[in-house]
């Protein structure tokens, strides 16, 4: 009989816990390779401020599968747990409640949830975060008070002191003048649905009207959430790489009939993906890649980057470690990559500065993979009703069901759906 743990309707389930570093806590391995399957569904979450989040996410995503695949596979449930943070005004369709929300009292301040969970993801760095939080609250109308408050994010983002000139890979929202950044992030808030503060706004040119510099703060408050952002985006990297990796490596050599499909959303897509540097030239054992609203570069895959031909993506070629397809899931409806990813990722050294729009810095999980010849692109109903490629990468435009969500990460979040478990299971080739 299928074992199932507290909180979750499918079996078996268990989770691997990795720490910021990439190191599993190795009590939690013995479970999954002890699993009676013949494929591994292993799914990581994207940001969230608690274990008990990302289990709740899981529960809800797996519920479909049993009645999705075929008479010859038994599925084994695998949940990636690693350290995230969600600020808690970013609702989940159909997961959170009201009450577990920021009240929209809030506004530019932190909400109570969300400073809890900054603690908890910076750790140690308690008077850096309770300065920032009294700023955010006051909305001091001082420049001096924008400078203080940039001065605490680099230090929390861990790029204090690093001119564009040193830190080349730096994002310029950490370099650049604190007010224009704020501004401009003001204006992306607006952009993407969130209330005005203090009256701030923009025209119909997209230019900044009304609030003066109290009405700033809001695209401070994003400020640091961009903060976080970059911690996790790099954490990701290094626990898919370091961890994640070498645990399926060391379990699909203990299992080699062991087929196992990977799922990540989120900077969990960025996490998955990365774990394919682990895999040994010549292994077979990873069959499938979903990527739901990936937080990282559409060009990842790439072997030549478009703007810089002698240069491929972070993750370039690897692709082809997978036994089966890369499916990237992609939806016009998501505000956190199509408005802030741009401007989270446009690197220090980009002399065109924070304004306009440039491809360089899309995501995977806006618009899906970009610069790989010969990657179809299909509409969700094409995917279901026609199968997606056997092998290398494909994008799928799922933005007929991800397209629910409020301001400022809109649709990002609104990833249960059993259309989106159907299509893991045609990648996988596990249906009937």
């Amino acid at each position: 009989m299928a074992e199932s743990v507290a909180g979750i309707g499918v079996g078996p389930y268990a989770e691997l816990t990795f720490d910021s570093e990439g190191d599993v806590d190795r009590a939690t391995y013995g479970p999954v390779e002890r699993m009676e399957a013949t494929d591994l569904l292993v799914f990581a979450h994207g940001w969230n401020s608690d274990r008990s989040t990302s289990t709740r996410l899981y529960d809800r995503f797996f519920a479909p599968f049993p009645g999705l695949v075929g008479p010859g596979v038994r599925l084994g449930y695998v949940g990636v747990v690693w350290p995230s943070i969600r600020f808690a005004d970013e609702p989940i369709p159909d997961f959170d409640s009201p009450g577990a929300l920021a009240e929209p009292g809030f506004g530019a301040a932190l909400d109570p949830a969300t400073r809890r969970a900054l603690g908890e993801f910076w750790p140690g760095r308690e008077p850096e975060l309770d300065r920032a939080a009294e700023l955010l609250e006051e909305r001091p109308e001082s420049e001096a008070a924008f400078a203080e408050f940039g001065a605490l994010v680099r230090r929390l983002a861990g790029v204090d002191g690093l001119s564009a000139a040193a830190a080349p890979e730096v994002p310029a929202l950490f370099t650049e003048e604190v007010v224009e950044v704020c501004r401009r992030l003001a204006l992306a808030l607006v952009e993407a649905g969130a209330p005005p503060v203090d009256g701030f706004g923009g025209d119909e040119r997209g230019l900044a009207v009304g609030g003066g510099l109290r009405g700033l703060w809001g695209g401070a408050k994003e400020l640091l959430r961009q903060a976080s952002y970059y911690q996790m985006k790099k954490r990701a990297g290094v626990v898919g790489e370091r961890g994640l990796g070498p645990v399926l490596a060391e379990l699909a050599a203990r299992r080699p009939a062991l087929r196992i499909h990977l799922i990540g959303h989120s900077f969990g897509a960025r996490l998955v993906s990365f774990s394919l540097c682990a895999v040994p030239d010549g292994a077979r054992y990873t069959k499938s890649l979903t990527l739901l609203q990936g937080a990282f570069s559409h060009y990842a895959f790439c072997d030549r980057l478009p703007h810089d031909k002698g240069h491929g993506g972070a993750l370039r070629g690897l692709q082809r470690r997978v036994d089966g397809p890369v499916v990237a899931c992609h939806s016009p409806h998501d505000s956190a990559l199509k408005v802030f990813y741009p401007l989270a990722s446009r690197m220090a050294r980009d002399s065109a500065g924070l304004l306009g729009f440039d491809e360089r810095w899309g995501a995977i999980g806006h618009d899906g993979v970009q610069a790989v010849p010969g990657a179809p692109r299909l509409g969700l109903d094409a995917a279901l009703r026609e199968g997606v490629p056997a092998s290398g990468c494909v994008s799928v435009d799922a933005g007929s069901v991800v397209r629910r969500g409020g301001a400022p990460s809109g649709a990002h979040s609104d990833i249960c759906h059993a259309e989106l478990a159907e299509l893991v299971v045609s990648a996988g080739r596990m249906g009937r």
